[in-house]
């Protein structure tokens, strides 16, 4: 059993102000895997006052030293690949070869394209010619609450703590109590890249508990999270008496849009990138619209594939894919497949229950369900697990109003050999991102969301900017 009881906290490991033991569970075994403090606000207060401490010299630091402190992390996080990727693995269920490969190089690839754009960004600027003694300053925001989840635990932790150190901020991270290994380990590799007492520091805790004193804390000056739309709407209120600044990145509900005239790995592509991750991704294309005169063949593809998909225990190497995260996961999942069935949505791959042969562990059949509306439970609710819902649709004005018909505004996905309908799509689908015939956004492309899906933008240069005041001078002295 892993023990990791404390807290960093302006550079030293400290123990939680009160003992309050939780559990870490191996969701393949249902076990726990290891036991962790949860903070309370006495914890959250200790961290915030040494943000509040560290702040204005870290602020004052010249961009090149933080970024050269970022690159120094980065080396050492590559050295430490292996450690992260078992730590994903086992807290999370992720697969061993796609924690290894994916998840560990989501925190990658985040930090080097941070220090790409970074190297990049004037932090002073000219207004324009037309006012040259006008300058435009950006400038840390200050102390900065990060609030994470545990579905792509490295993914969000660097899409927000690397954007913050660059940016000139001071920071308290709260990773999710679900998968908290991998934060405590980042928190030591903060330590050894030498990142001042203060700056980065990290307290354990629940939603409820830390996460509610960081995002109302009159000390804080922003909160960055990740997760439920639900846990989003609390956090904007409670953090609504300080005024402080609030960037959401929540729930999703893609419509994968696929038309007859879509290449011919339209509908595989769709499946395969439903269900990765076990299908817990906010921007998993879970809702497949076909055109109609190519919707009973993709129905019989779709079902086949899924039904191809092996499931097994995150420690094994291989293409598979994990369980869930916990119980409560579960749970909904087996719920929202037992409403779909009573809601007469057609099953045609995977079900409720566990896959063949595994009765422990929080494995869930890779589930199909075709001849949907959209107005059905399975249709509206983010389900977070490996279900797809199949709807047809006749014409193009057709499947955008259904892709719009969505509390929620994340990704949606457009198949079509038609450049200039697959235009028509991007400009109308009411989302932060759409991509198109399976070419993936490039490096340092902001992911965001709009309507129920949050805002703000993280990742390159968007997501700097997301951590940085817009200061007006006028007057400036040119060279002083």
């Amino acid at each position: 059993m892993i023990e990791k009881r404390d807290f960093y906290i302006n550079g030293q490991w400290v123990a939680p102000a009160t003992a309050r033991d939780h559990q870490v569970i191996d969701p393949s075994t249902e076990e726990p895997c290891a036991v962790i403090s949860l903070g309370s606000a006495e914890d959250a207060d200790r961290a915030v006052a040494a943000a509040r401490a560290a702040f204005p010299a870290w602020m004052a630091t010249d961009p090149a030293e933080r970024i050269a402190l970022v690159e120094k992390f980065l080396a050492i996080y590559e050295r430490r690949k292996d450690e992260m990727a078992q730590a994903i693995s086992m807290e999370m269920g992720a697969p061993i070869d796609m924690a290894s490969a994916s998840q560990w190089g989501a925190g990658y690839s985040h930090t080097k394209n941070f220090l790409a754009a970074a190297k990049e960004f004037q932090f002073v600027r000219p207004l324009g010619d037309h006012a040259p003694n006008d300058r435009i300053i950006y400038e840390a925001v200050g102390v900065c609450a990060l609030i994470t989840p545990w579905n792509w635990p490295m993914n969000q932790v660097t899409l927000k703590v690397i954007a913050a150190l660059i940016a000139g901020c001071t920071m308290v991270l709260k990773p999710s109590e679900e998968s908290p290994l991998n934060a405590l380990l980042f928190a030591e590799m903060m330590d050894e890249a030498g990142i001042p007492a203060g700056v980065f520091n990290l307290v354990n805790g629940d939603g409820a508990g830390v996460g509610s004193a960081l995002s109302g804390h009159p000390e804080v000056d922003m909160v960055s999270f990740t997760g439920s739309t639900r846990a989003g709407v609390a956090i904007s209120q409670n953090a609504a008496a300080t005024l402080k600044k609030v960037h959401l990145e929540l729930g999703g509900k893609g419509a994968n849009v696929i038309f007859a005239d879509a290449d011919d790995k339209a509908v595989k592509r769709g499946v395969l990138h439903m269900m990765n991750n076990s299908g817990q991704s906010c921007n998993a294309p879970s809702r497949m619209l076909v055109q109609r005169e190519r919707y009973d063949a993709a129905v019989e593809e779709a079902a086949a594939v899924a039904n191809g998909i092996t499931v097994g225990p995150a420690s094994e190497p291989g293409r598979h894919i994990g369980p869930v995260v916990n119980a409560s996961q579960f749970d909904k999942i087996q719920n929202l497949i037992e409403t779909g069935m009573k809601e007469g949505a057609r099953l045609v791959a995977g079900g409720p229950g566990r896959p063949e042969g595994l009765n422990r562990g929080f494995f869930v059949r890779p589930t199909v369900f075709a001849d949907a509306n959209n107005q059905m439970t399975i249709a509206r609710e983010e389900i977070f697990g490996p279900v797809l819902t199949i709807m047809p649709f006749d014409t193009e004005e057709e499947a955008i109003q259904i892709a719009n018909d969505t509390p929620y505004g994340l990704t949606n996905y457009v198949q079509t050999s038609d450049g200039a309908r697959a235009n028509r799509l991007a400009r109308q689908l009411r989302s932060g991102m759409v991509e198109m015939n399976g070419q993936p956004r490039g490096a340092g492309s902001p992911f965001g969301g709009m309507k129920a899906s949050g805002n703000g933008r993280e990742g390159g240069v968007w997501g700097l900017e997301d951590f940085l005041e817009v200061k007006a001078v006028s007057g400036w002295t040119a060279d002083a």
